[in-house]
């Protein structure tokens, strides 16, 4: 077989995982020496660096004064089973999903709380159409589809006048995406995703509205300690002020205090969304001067700027889930793409991650890897043929 010459240029920094994700760019552990190991999260400063966390938050993502921002226990995940637990089933429900992470959500309210939800589903690389959606029912979504690659493009069709709640999984989304607020009744998030931080750890903010509803509904179903948000019918105030409901790690609430800071002194959000866009367009525009490769989502409108999902097109491809699989391989093997294969229930392909943490020059050093991982792969497979 003839050898496909390598790239003369690597990227720096290999990681290409959506989740975990690559750490700020210069990052140390030195960086979290200031972290009160050893102390109580209930001392005083246990609970500073807690309040630090959510007052960051809220001046970086620029959440209203009048919302409450929680840390909470088990990632994202955590926090969207909390929010669904903890509100649904006082209206109707329609479940939204395009992507694995919806479908999750879909399985747990169809067979977890049993409620007779209208679900609308997409295929991969497509989004289901918000104007069909029902918003005096509460509504449940991700607002980026990390295992498919399809964001919604804005909140337009959400309306303002909405008898539901909205209840939207922006892990992928939240520091890299505008998300408008008053379309939004709860938004939930992981650290380890955009800032690059460890995980465990979920983030879940709630509109006057939400605190509205969990102080009027009582669910039908019994709640364990880690969902319980209200005592005596009331909303319990501590949790948003750095009163964690379990204990949380602080050195973990040290590394996001570290990315929350980074992410300021970058320029705060907008900056944050130019890194994100600038690292999708350099692979848009790989994608678009070569016929073998193409980005999952359909509409480039619903194109994701962080979780950027590829597939192989080329007709000479006998099975595609062993070529992508031996591409991300071969990536890996090289040391310059690791974790960059498709999520395991997505179409076969590569996943790129372009969050705000990755460089846009280590996306760029990336891509003529890429096409030497396609060529060797297309050898290889002629040569077994």
């Amino acid at each position: 077989m003839t050898e496909i010459p390598t790239p003369a240029a690597r990227p720096a920094d290999p990681r290409f995982s959506s989740g975990p994700c690559a750490k700020i760019p210069g990052y140390s552990l030195d960086m979290l020496a200031d972290a009160p190991l050893g102390r109580s999260h209930r001392a005083t400063v246990g609970k500073a660096k807690l309040k630090q966390a959510i007052d960051l938050t809220r001046a970086i993502l620029g959440v209203p004064a009048d919302y409450r921002i929680g840390i909470v226990p088990a990632s994202d995940t955590g926090a969207v089973e909390m929010a669904m637990w903890s509100l649904l089933g006082a209206r109707p429900v329609e479940m939204l999903a395009w992507e694995s992470f919806g479908e999750g959500w879909v399985t747990d309210v169809v067979k977890q709380l049993k409620l007779d939800a209208t679900v609308r589903k997409a295929p991969y690389g497509q989004i289901v159409d918000f104007a069909q959606v029902d918003f005096n029912a509460d509504v449940v979504f991700t607002w980026n589809g990390t295992t498919s690659g399809v964001r919604l493009s804005n909140g337009d069709a959400i309306p303002a006048d909405r008898a539901g709640l909205t209840i939207c999984d922006a892990t992928s989304a939240a520091f890299a995406m505008d998300l408008p607020w008053d379309k939004l009744d709860v938004t939930t998030f992981s650290w380890q995703k955009v800032l690059g931080g460890e995980g465990g750890h979920g983030v879940l903010i709630l509109s006057p509205r939400a605190v509205e509803r969990l102080e009027s509904y009582t669910p039908a179903w019994p709640l364990p300690k880690i969902f319980r948000l209200t005592a005596k019918g009331k909303l319990i105030e501590g949790i948003f002020q750095g009163e964690t409901i379990n204990t949380p790690s602080m050195l973990c609430v040290e590394d996001y205090l570290v990315a929350l800071k980074w992410a300021q002194a970058i320029g705060g959000l907008p900056a944050l969304i130019a890194r994100c866009e600038a690292n999708a367009a350099v692979i848009a525009d790989f994608v678009a001067l070569r016929d073998w490769i193409a980005n999952l989502a359909e509409d480039p409108a619903t194109a994701s700027c962080t979780s950027v999902c590829l597939k192989f097109t080329d007709p000479r491809i006998a099975d595609g889930a062993t070529f992508a699989k031996n591409v991300a391989k071969r990536l890996e093997k090289a040391g310059v793409a690791l974790d960059a294969g498709a999520y395991r229930d997505a179409p076969p392909g590569l996943r790129i991650w372009c969050g705000a943490t990755v460089e846009t020059a280590d996306v760029a050093a990336l891509m003529p890897w890429i096409e030497w991982a396609f060529a060797a792969e297309i050898a290889a497979q002629a040569q077994a043929a």
